[in-house]
């Protein structure tokens, strides 16, 4: 016996999270009657529908490492029918990415149909670290670097941005390369770190997550995670 979210997961259509919203929504029937229960056991018997379909329980679980180029969604499908993270990568499994990169942000993005391993990694409680490198407007002053040693209160909660580095300056353009690495995984984090040190990011670039990096991986391009990656994900606390 299972947890429902975790059956729902493990077949690849969503992450734990979501699904658990899916279930308080009365999106979920279990035997044909709908579930709110999120602490409800199932058997591999049971009949699962999410949203009317019948999930199917054998999916192999699939792992990319994505270089996102600017101008992408990431997201699985878009109202506006811009082109999608998804639509880079050919495959007939389901999958959905883990975690968010904005519009004009390029970078690092795993993409999978393991719900298991998209919750793992974006439970605050295990900060997985992620770098930036991030081209803002002006120079960091002895101020703003203080105020970076000792965390940012960004919407009512510290971040703690003590990882960074000033990698490059441009007196001509008035602009600055600033290396970050934080374990948040908010919306417009770094760009609310940096507007409130009244330098606006112009252009952003997700370099690593965990111990995974853009080696080897051209802008647009992707290749599958390794078995021993994917395990050393599993294991990241």
């Amino acid at each position: 016996m299972e947890r429902l979210q975790k059956v729902i997961a493990s077949s690849g259509i969503t992450s734990r999270r979501k699904a658990e919203d899916l279930i308080t929504q009365g999106k979920v029937r279990v035997n044909g009657k709908i579930v709110t229960e999120l602490g409800l056991k199932v058997s591999y018997s049971d009949i699962i529908e999410v949203n009317g379909k019948t999930i199917f329980k054998d999916v192999p679980k699939v792992y990319y490492l994505l270089n996102k180029p600017y101008g992408v969604i990431t997201s699985t499908s878009d109202e506006k029918n811009r082109k999608t993270v998804v639509d880079l990568i050919p495959t007939n499994e389901r999958i959905y990415p883990i975690g968010r990169l904005d519009y004009n942000t390029t970078g690092l993005l795993i993409l999978t149909n393991d719900g298991e391993l998209a919750n793992h990694l974006m439970h605050p409680s295990n900060n997985i670290p992620k770098t930036y490198v991030a081209k803002i407007e002006g120079f960091l002053n002895k101020n703003d670097i203080e105020r970076l040693k000792t965390g940012i209160t960004i919407d009512n909660r510290k971040v703690d941005t003590s990882n960074f580095k000033i990698k490059d300056k441009d007196l001509t353009q008035n602009t600055s390369i600033i290396e970050i690495t934080i374990h948040e995984g908010r919306n417009h984090i770094v760009k609310k770190i940096f507007a409130y040190l009244n330098h606006p990011v112009l252009r952003l670039k997700r370099t690593k997550i965990a111990f995974l990096d853009l080696t080897d991986l051209p802008i647009g391009t992707y290749r599958k995670l390794k078995i021993k990656e994917i395990k050393k994900l599993y294991s990241l606390k």
